[in-house]
C-alpha cells in the first residue's frame, strides 16, 4: 500500500516536471530568427525601461518642470506609444516583420539620442522652453518606432513559432523584456552618479544601435524564410500564400478589406481588454510612482538606489513567467484572467502599512506573481484570435486601454504625490499609506468586474479560447 503510495506521488512529481520542462525544450527548437527577435527585445527592454524610469527626474533636472508636468510628459511618452501601435500596428502586416524592426529602431535611436542631447543643443527652462519642445521631438522618435517596434516582435512570434511552442515563445518574449527592464537597475545607478541622467541616455541610445544591427544581422530574410518552413504546416503554408497574394491587391482594396474585419462590433472583446484598465494602472505606477516613492518615502539602502528596487518587479517576471506558463498551459485564459488580476490587484494594500523594505518586497512579489498568471496570456490571446494577416492591428487595438491608462494616470500621479509624497518633507509628515490604499481601491475593481461578467464573457469567449488554442 506504502509503495503505491510512493509510486503515485512520484508520477505526479514527475508529470509536473514534464509540464514543466517540455515547453522548453520545444522552445529550444525554435528557429534562429525567433532567437533574433528575443535578443532585439531583450536589448529594447533594457533602453527603454532604463529611460522611463528616469524620465520624471530628467524633466525635473534638465527641463525644470515641476512633478506634475514630468508626470505629463511621462505619460505623454507611455500613452503616445501605445495609440502609435494603434495607428502603426499594421504597419507590419504591410512591410514585414524585418523591415518593420529596422525603421522602428532606427526612429527610436534617433529620439533617444534627442532626449539625451538637450542639455547641449537647448537653453531655458520650464513649461514651453527651447529644451521642453525639443524634448517632445525626442520623445515622438520613440513613440513613432516603439509604435512599429512592439507588434512588428510579437507578429514574428505568431510567424516563428507553432502549436507546441507559441505559449512559450509568447511568454518568453515577455519575460525577456522584463529583465531588460530589471537590467538598468544594475547599469543605471553608476553611470547616473559619475555622469547625471543624460550619461544614462547616451548608453541606452548606444545600445539601440546595437540592438538595430543585430536584427539586421540575425533576421535576415534567409533566415526568416527558413524559420518559416520549420514551423509551418501544408495549411499555414497555403494561408501563407493567400497573404502574398493579398499583398499584391490594390492599397485601396486591402484598407476596405482591414476596415470591414476590424473586431471593435464584438462587445466581448472590446469589453475584455477595456476592463483591464483599472490593473493597469499599477504597471504604469512603476515608473509614474514608484521611483519617486522609493526616492522619498525611504532613506539610506531604498532611497540611495531606488533603481535597483523599482526594477525588482522585471527580473521577478523574468524567472516566473516561463514556469507558471508552463504550468498553466492548460487552463482556460478567462479564468487564469481572474485569479491573476486579482492577486494583482490586491498589492497595494500591502503598501498601506506604511514605507518599509519588507512591505515593498512583499508588494513586489504578489504584483509580479499576479501579472505573470495573466499579461502573457493576454498577449497571447490577442495574437492568435487576429487573422494572420492581421496579427499587427489586432495587436494594436488590443493594447488600446493600454494608452488610456497610461493617459489618466499620469494625470493624477503628480498630484498624488505632491499631496501624499512630496520632495523635501520629512519622512515622518508623509502619508504614503493613503495613496497606495486609493490606488489598491482602483485596481482590485479590475477582477471583480471580470468575476460578476464571467457568464455572459464565457458564451463567446470559450469559442474564441479553443480556436486559438
Amino acid at each position: 500500500m506504502q509503495d503505491a503510495k510512493e509510486s503515485k506521488d512520484k508520477n505526479i512529481i514527475s508529470q509536473v516536471i514534464q509540464e514543466i520542462t517540455q515547453p522548453f525544450k520545444d522552445l529550444v527548437k525554435a528557429p534562429r530568427a525567433l532567437f533574433g527577435v528575443n535578443i532585439s527585445y531583450l536589448i529594447e527592454g533594457l533602453a527603454y525601461f532604463g529611460i522611463l524610469g528616469l524620465l520624471a527626474m530628467y524633466y525635473n533636472e534638465y527641463v525644470g518642470l515641476n512633478d506634475i508636468h514630468a508626470g505629463q510628459m511621462v505619460g505623454l511618452l507611455t500613452a503616445g506609444i501605445t495609440i502609435a501601435m494603434l495607428a502603426l500596428g499594421a504597419t507590419v502586416d504591410f512591410i514585414g516583420v524585418r523591415r518593420s524592426l529596422i525603421i522602428a529602431l532606427a526612429t527610436m535611436f534617433f529620439g533617444r539620442v534627442v532626449l539625451a542631447g538637450i542639455p547641449n543643443i537647448a537653453g531655458g527652462e520650464g513649461l514651453w522652453s527651447a529644451a521642453h519642445l525639443i524634448s517632445i521631438l525626442g520623445l515622438a522618435g520613440v513613440v513613432i518606432g516603439y509604435g512599429i517596434y512592439q507588434p512588428a516582435c510579437y507578429a514574428a512570434v505568431r510567424k516563428f513559432t507553432n502549436k507546441d511552442t507559441a505559449a512559450m515563445g509568447y511568454a518568453m518574449l515577455y519575460a525577456i523584456m522584463n529583465l531588460g527592464g530589471f537590467l538598468p537597475g544594475l547599469i543605471s545607478p553608476p553611470v547616473r552618479k559619475a555622469f547625471g541622467i543624460t550619461g544614462v541616455f547616451w548608453v541606452y541610445a548606444a545600445l539601440t544601435i546595437v540592438g538595430l544591427v543585430l536584427v539586421m544581422i540575425i533576421l535576415s530574410k534567409k533566415a526568416i524564410k527558413d524559420a518559416m518552413e520549420q514551423v509551418q504546416t501544408d495549411e499555414e503554408k497555403e494561408e501563407e500564400a493567400e497573404i502574398v497574394k493579398k499583398e499584391k491587391e490594390p492599397l485601396k482594396v486591402r484598407i476596405i478589406s482591414y476596415i470591414k474585419r476590424f473586431p471593435i462590433t464584438d462587445y466581448r472583446f472590446m469589453f475584455f481588454i477595456f476592463i483591464l484598465i483599472p490593473v493597469q494602472t499599477l504597471f504604469a505606477h512603476n515608473w509614474l510612482t514608484l521611483p519617486q516613492y522609493c526616492e522619498r518615502a525611504f532613506d539610506g539602502l531604498v532611497s540611495e538606489n531606488f533603481e535597483f528596487f523599482v526594477n525588482l518587479n522585471p527580473i521577478f517576471i523574468f524567472v516566473l513567467t516561463p514556469m507558471i506558463t508552463a504550468l498553466t498551459m492548460k487552463k482556460h485564459t478567462y479564468k487564469m484572467m481572474i485569479i491573476g488580476t486579482a492577486i494583482m490587484g490586491a498589492s497595494p494594500f500591502i503598501l498601506t502599512a506604511g514605507p518599509n523594505i519588507y512591505s515593498l518586497f512583499i508588494y513586489i512579489i504578489v504584483l509580479t506573481i499576479g501579472e505573470a498568471m495573466w499579461q502573457p496570456r493576454f498577449l497571447q490571446w490577442v495574437a492568435e484570435i487576429a487573422p494572420k494577416d492581421m496579427t499587427g492591428i489586432y495587436m494594436g487595438l488590443g493594447q488600446f486601454p493600454w494608452f488610456l491608462t497610461k493617459l489618466v494616470t499620469s494625470l493624477y500621479s503628480g498630484w498624488f504625490l505632491m499631496n501624499y509624497c512630496p520632495d523635501d518633507m520629512p519622512l515622518a509628515s508623509l502619508n504614503t499609506e493613503t495613496m497606495w490604499l486609493i490606488y489598491g481601491f482602483i485596481s482590485i475593481s479590475t477582477p471583480v468586474a471580470l468575476f460578476f461578467a464571467k457568464g455572459w464573457m464565457m458564451k463567446g469567449f470559450k469559442e474564441k479560447d479553443e480556436a486559438a488554442a
